[in-house]
Formats: C-alpha cells, sequence, structure tokens
C-alpha cells in the first residue's frame, strides 16, 4: 500500500495535468516522456506500472466530486482513474490526477480491464451537415439529500 500511495502521489506533484477532450489516450511511455497528460493517461500509465508488478488492475471512468474544493482536477466533466486488487481488500480506488486513494467523492460510472471498453457516452448525427452546428455537455455534480 505504501508503494501504491507513493505512485499515486509521485503523478500528481510531478505531472502536469492537461484537460484534452479528443479521444483515445496517450501511450505510458509517451506520458512517462511528456511529464504530462490527462487523467486517463494517468490512470493508463499507472495501470501498466502495477500490472507490471503482477498486481490486477482496471480502469474506471466516472465523476469526481469534491464539495467546497475547487482545485480538484477533472472535475465538471467525465474523469478517470483506476482501481487496484489488493488481497484483503478487495478493489481499490486510486486517482493519480488527485492523489486520492479510496472511494471517497469518486463516482463511478464504468469499470473495465481496459480504457478502450470504457468509451463515454458518445452518439450519431443524422442529417444534412449544414443543420448541426455544436453540442455541448455540462455536467454537474452535486450532493444529495
Amino acid at each position: 500500500m505504501t508503494l501504491l500511495r507513493s505512485m499515486t502521489l509521485e503523478i500528481k506533484n510531478n505531472f502536469m495535468y492537461v484537460r484534452r477532450v479528443e479521444k483515445g489516450v496517450n501511450r505510458p511511455a509517451d506520458t512517462l516522456r511528456l511529464r504530462s497528460g490527462s487523467c486517463r493517461d494517468f490512470a493508463v500509465l499507472m495501470m501498466d506500472a502495477v500490472r507490471s508488478l503482477g498486481l490486477a488492475a482496471r480502469f474506471v471512468s466516472g465523476y469526481i466530486f469534491v464539495p467546497d474544493h475547487d482545485t480538484t482536477l477533472g472535475g465538471g466533466a467525465t474523469h478517470a482513474w483506476l482501481q487496484i486488487y489488493l488481497p484483503g481488500a478487495g478493489w481499490v480506488d486510486f486517482d493519480p490526477t488527485n492523489s486520492i486513494v479510496g472511494n471517497r467523492h469518486l463516482i463511478r460510472v464504468a469499470v473495465a480491464w481496459n480504457y478502450d471498453q470504457a468509451l463515454p457516452l458518445w452518439g450519431t448525427w443524422h442529417g444534412a451537415m449544414h443543420s448541426f452546428r455544436s453540442l455541448e455537455v455540462d455536467v454537474s455534480v452535486t450532493e444529495g439529500a
């Protein structure tokens, strides 16, 4: 657990978060070389690292909600992190973007072996090209009663 916490903190402290709306995930080697990436890049990097140690890891897509804490990275849109299977504890959430361990404030929507199996919502436009101008989606995660 100490090693996993250290890995999570190392990514948070020494990599630059870049919000990216383009599809796909950077290869872990590219994320290491650039020392920057999106939340999904950081999740895939850490998944690759812990799998090389023989631990089971899976990709998580969802949302992050931290009340009264506006410095949380990856909020207001879909967010990605990973889960690692720890004997005796089960699947434990690790968010290297924000150095969060455990599922507090992480709202899971999809869990998959690889990132490409947990794609965010998508759709198709049927109609004349000039009829479709744009699409904007805003996500607001609020605390329920």
